[in-house]
């Protein structure tokens, strides 16, 4: 379950940040998909700690990867959410 849901969520992270890239004036995008990002940390930090996993496997990988869909779904909320001028 851990390496399974490791390659889903990198696939996710991936797509997630090269459309998030290319819509940055598109607000309903955004909202949208931060709102998923935050369904995937919680998904993500409940896997990393509620799975067994061997410690020298993709583990670091695993925990970064939640880290930085965190920094990503606040900068989707930021373009989503603001207005412009």
């Amino acid at each position: 379950m851990f390496n399974t849901m490791f390659w889903i969520l990198a696939v996710w992270f991936v797509i997630n940040v090269i459309w998030m890239w290319f819509q940055l004036d598109n607000h309903a995008l955004q909202k949208i998909f931060a709102w998923i990002n935050v369904i995937a940390v919680i998904v993500g930090f409940w896997v990393f700690y509620g799975a067994s996993h061997a410690s020298g496997s993709i583990a670091t990988c695993f925990l970064w990867m939640n880290w930085a869909n965190v920094i990503v779904a606040c900068l989707q909320f930021y373009f989503g959410y603001r207005k412009n001028n």
